[in-house]
């Protein structure tokens, strides 16, 4: 049988599971009587834990939010991921977050054991990310919260938005998704004004106070974030193609993500695929990579990386 206050630290583990258990649960768990449980669940209430219980054949005991953070019981692989992610936020996509993710790193670290310290320490040394020259915009922490919290509590918004190409316009919108692609985020919302589903870079969101009235929340598509994924990908193009490809709409679709680009069948064993990308040597490689015979034609760009791509290609093997 556990000593009291290791078994205490064991039961607070247990709570911190979102579920909850019974009393005849933990007693087996941890190997004492029904009423042992009892008593250390009212001594973790005495120093400070909210362990609500229910009664009944299919009530427990769960661990509620309280006023202070109660200290939290981690796994290897759970603090390991915390660590991690931590580092990662320091250098990501959202400001405002970066200092506040070093200060709970330093503490995580200072307390993590030399075992995780070092599984920590090899994953930040070798694990290398590839510097890219345009690291994309970065969002704001407080649009972000602002913006989800109206998610959840179906509230609308009511911001200034910078369109692509330059013009200010005034939204009010019913938010539904944020979504998170490569280093951008997008919102997913009903536009009131327009009567459909629209899309928004959330670094070209300004949200004005307050917030709007709530509304009962629709059903939301289920092509809804597919949509966005191919939306954004293509608004990014630099260069776009309408390229033929001698095979049918169903293979080709099979062998590319949706973000690459829109499949439409021509007949059985043609179909046409809108694509693109930022520069027209990636696009032609890919192009090539996809196994299909193609023809291109536009845009001329294209056409002329192809032909040299597939002369180097000739010279290669000669």
């Amino acid at each position: 049988m556990l000593e009291t206050s290791a078994r205490l630290l064991r039961l607070l583990s247990l709570l911190q599971t979102p579920r909850e258990w019974t009393g005849g649960e933990l007693a087996e768990r941890l190997s004492v009587s029904p009423r042992t449980i009892r008593n250390d669940v009212e001594r973790l209430r005495t120093l400070g834990y909210p362990v609500h219980g229910s009664r009944g054949s299919v009530g427990g005991y769960r661990l509620g939010a309280g006023a202070a953070l109660p200290p939290l019981l981690l796994d290897d692989e759970e603090a390991v991921a915390v660590a991690i992610g931590l580092r990662t936020a320091a250098g990501g996509t959202i400001t405002g977050v970066e200092e506040t993710s070093l200060r709970a790193l330093a503490k995580l670290e200072k307390v993590l054991p030399a075992r995780l310290r070092r599984r920590v320490d090899a994953i930040q040394r070798y694990a290398v990310a590839v510097p890219r020259d345009d690291l994309g915009p970065r969002v704001d922490a407080g649009v972000l919260s602002t913006l989800t919290a109206a998610c959840r509590d179906h509230e609308r918004v009511r911001f200034d938005y910078l369109g692509h190409d330059g013009t200010e316009s005034r939204r009010d919108v019913e938010p539904y998704r944020l979504v998170n692609w490569g280093r951008r985020w997008y919102l997913v919302a009903f536009d009131t004004a327009r009567d459909d589903w629209r899309t928004f870079r959330v670094d070209r969101i300004s949200p004005r106070t307050p917030a709007g009235p709530r509304f009962p929340p629709r059903d939301l598509p289920e092509e809804a974030v597919d949509q966005v994924r191919r939306g954004v990908s293509s608004a990014a193009w630099r260069y776009r193609a309408r390229v033929v490809a001698q095979v049918s709409a169903e293979t080709l679709a099979e062998r590319i993500n949706p973000a690459i680009g829109a499949v439409t069948p021509l007949d059985d064993n043609r179909c046409v695929l809108d694509t693109g990308a930022d520069s027209v040597e990636t696009l032609a490689v890919h192009l090539g990579s996809l196994g299909v015979d193609f023809t291109v034609t536009e845009p001329p760009e294209l056409v002329e990386a192809v032909r040299a791509l597939g002369d180097r290609y000739q010279r290669a093997v000669r």
